[in-house]
């Protein structure tokens, strides 16, 4: 969606992703009382009766604190701040202005751009007496809001109007071509927001040892020549048992969301620890969400011997995914860029299979063929008619037969083989679904 964009930024924990959530319209960010969830920049849109604008939350900022995450943080929000053509800066109004405020505002006056004044947590009349000393900031009139209740948006609404109205388009979303939503996924520390970055080319998305760095999805957006892609970067999905934190419960689940919101999903391994069986989970979710799925082992440059090693990883994905064995594998190194743009180029043959068309004609001389196959040996209890393609991404089929329930596990697992070899549908899922149809009468 066209439109200049706005920052959100401020110290940590004075409700900026309450804020994002309310004008975006769903529950995008992470919302916790634990200060500092937020620590990449999220991106929403943001349309208001004719006013359209991109928006993008960013963590928490702690000038001259040396608070975990605090460099990384600063560099993303100034990122999103150089990159903004109005801030909107929130403070927690019943607090009044703290030193870590009063550093956030002399930042944000070195940046020249326009900036919107928010006291948050302003839930009544009798809190506003409360914001009379944010004066002091020297940022203007101070605008009360609640975002927790829905309170001050018209008027927030109507602030900002007069600051877009001349503001040039985000740069990201100048280009006409919808992109193909990639979602990066794997354990924690694998190296997810190192290939995104990688990809991008810039520190566009965090990079830490600390493993679980990744709270939200991060959404980017990648042009190459006339491809392009939103690459979605998740949160590392732990085993359950190793889940403690209220926050990385919400991270599963939105992982697991953007598996469903993706049109393809690169599963990312670490190649010095081999396939664990959390792997095999998360590539489990991909498959139950009919993803086309690409599988990139990183940390290649670590592997002595890797020759053999490159074999030994085959042999592991065929056995360990047999669910996905036709997806394809790409030894990678987020950190050189080994082969790390292949993954895009092997991502986009998964999506162009899962694309395909077959012509009922076409479809039904080989239903006449499989129908033969299963017919071999004499009369059977479940027989197949005919069948017709319903959709694709990933293909769908509706098989008429004579009785659903009498068709056997190994007969699906047959003619989704032998779609697959016959019209070349690869590594794309197959979604097959039966329908009785009552045999013709002799």
């Amino acid at each position: 969606m066209p439109g200049p964009l706005v920052a959100i930024v401020g110290a940590p924990n004075v409700g900026k992703s309450t804020l994002f959530n309310r004008m975006v319209g769903r529950r995008h960010a992470i919302v916790t009382d634990q200060p500092g969830v937020t620590r990449d920049r999220l991106y929403g849109d943001v349309d208001r009766d004719g006013l359209r604008f991109r928006l993008v939350d960013t963590g928490g900022l702690t000038p001259h604190d040396a608070a975990p995450f605090s460099d990384e943080i600063m560099e993303q929000a100034s990122t999103a701040i150089r990159e903004a053509s109005v801030l909107i800066f929130v403070l927690d109004g019943r607090a009044g202005a703290t030193a870590i405020d009063r550093d956030v505002a002399i930042l944000l006056r070195k940046s020249e751009r326009p900036i919107v004044l928010i006291a948050n947590k302003i839930d009544g009349d009798k809190h506003e007496a409360m914001i009379h000393e944010l004066h002091e900031l020297g940022l203007g009139e101070p605008l009360a809001l609640s975002a927790e209740h829905d309170r001050g948006l018209d008027d927030l609404y109507d602030r900002l109007e007069p600051l877009l109205e001349d503001a040039p388009d985000a740069s990201e979303d100048t280009a006409g071509v919808f992109p193909l939503r990639v979602a990066i996924v794997g354990r924690p520390n694998v190296g997810k927001s190192s290939l995104v970055n990688r990809l991008v080319g810039e520190e566009r998305v965090m990079v830490s040892e600390i493993a679980g760095t990744t709270r939200d999805a991060i959404d980017t957006l990648l042009t190459i020549g006339d491809r392009r892609y939103l690459l979605i970067d998740t949160a590392g999905i732990r085993r359950p048992g190793r889940i403690r934190e209220r926050v990385e419960r919400f991270s599963i689940v939105r992982a697991k969301a953007n598996i469903e919101r993706c049109d393809a999903a690169i599963v990312v391994l670490d190649a010095d620890e081999g396939i664990v069986a959390q792997d095999t989970h998360i590539a489990g979710y991909v498959h139950d969400a009919f993803k086309p799925l690409v599988v990139a082992v990183n940390k290649w440059d670590l592997i002595d011997g890797r020759e053999e090693a490159a074999k030994k990883w085959q042999e592991d994905v065929t056995d360990r995914l047999r669910f996905a064995k036709q997806a394809p594998m790409t030894l990678i190194s987020a950190l050189t860029g080994q082969r790390a743009i292949n993954v895009l180029d092997r991502v986009d043959e998964v999506h162009a299979c899962a694309g395909i068309r077959v012509s009922t004609p076409e479809l039904n001389r080989w239903m006449a063929q499989a129908a033969a196959h299963q017919s071999r040996g004499g009369k059977q209890a479940f027989r197949l008619y005919y069948a017709t393609q319903t959709g694709v991404h990933p293909p769908r089929f509706v098989i008429f037969c004579n009785n659903p329930d009498k068709g056997h596990f190994s007969v699906k697992r047959y003619l989704e083989n032998s779609l697959r070899e016959r019209f070349g549908f690869g590594a794309s899922p197959i979604r097959l679904r039966f329908r009785p149809r009552r045999e013709p009468r002799r």
